[in-house]
């Protein structure tokens, strides 16, 4: 399994699912919505607009959930 980055990330979401949508939560100030497949082999992944990890439930610890 890859290790998460260790930078910071603004914003972490745990999801049950291995594809999401992002569309930046802040309504008309968000940014266009786009779809996100985590992969399978690392569990996580970073939206390219804003920054925001998702990591699957299933390789989720306690420690990822400090965003």
């Amino acid at each position: 399994m890859t290790r998460i980055p260790a930078h910071e990330a603004p914003e972490t979401e745990i999801v049950s699912s291995f594809r999401i949508a992002c569309d930046g939560g802040e309504g008309a100030l968000g940014h266009p919505r786009v779809w996100l497949s985590i992969p399978r082999e690392s569990g996580w992944v970073e939206c390219g607009y804003c920054d925001k990890r998702f990591i699957h439930a299933d390789y989720a610890d306690s420690s990822d959930t400090a965003a």
